[in-house]
């Protein structure tokens, strides 16, 4: 029988029962370690962020500072910030990951699918010809290809920062 790892999913299936208080994103946003949290980018009014849970390689977040629950409430700086961090994410998502496409968009509202209905975010789902197969359907499995941390190291050298630990050393952790 064939197994696929993916050990960074046991935090989603522990969190489920021991839900935290208080906005995930806004605990990750007051904390200075970044990597640990997986933001890659932050700019004046807005962060961007690795999806813990992706549903592809490269699925990102990016998020308004200030914890507001739809975009109709954030002000045009804020807005405006925001929309450029997304472009800036999907072109540095383009440098390093070179997708063939994009699904991009929000979930506003948990009936709209939203997991963290109260902090409005947009997600970035690179894209690629053949990367839905029938895993998903068959076996209840998406298979992501990278490892978190590798990509998140990969987005930071990309940036220019040259503080990130080599590949084979993340890797093996």
């Amino acid at each position: 029988m064939d197994k696929l790892w993916a050990p960074w999913r046991v935090k989603y299936i522990t969190a489920v029962s021991d839900k935290p208080r208080g906005c995930i994103f806004c605990k990750m946003l007051a904390s200075t370690k970044d990597r640990k949290n997986l933001i890659f980018t932050r700019s004046r009014h807005s962060f961007a962020v690795l999806n813990l849970f992706p549903y592809n390689n490269g699925h990102s977040l990016i998020l308004p500072n200030r914890h507001v629950s739809d975009v109709s409430r954030l002000r045009p700086d804020e807005l405006a910030d925001l929309w450029s961090l997304m472009v800036k994410t999907k072109e540095l998502l383009s440098r390093v990951l070179s997708p063939k496409g994009y699904n991009i968009g929000m979930n506003i509202g948990r009936v709209a699918g939203a997991g963290v209905p109260g902090h409005v975010h947009i997600h970035i789902v690179p894209r690629w010809r053949g990367d839905v197969n029938f895993m998903p359907l068959t076996a209840d499995t998406k298979v992501i290809s990278q490892s978190l941390f590798v990509l998140y190291d990969l987005l930071k050298r990309e940036q220019g920062h040259k503080k990130y630990r080599s590949l084979r050393e993340t890797e093996s952790s």
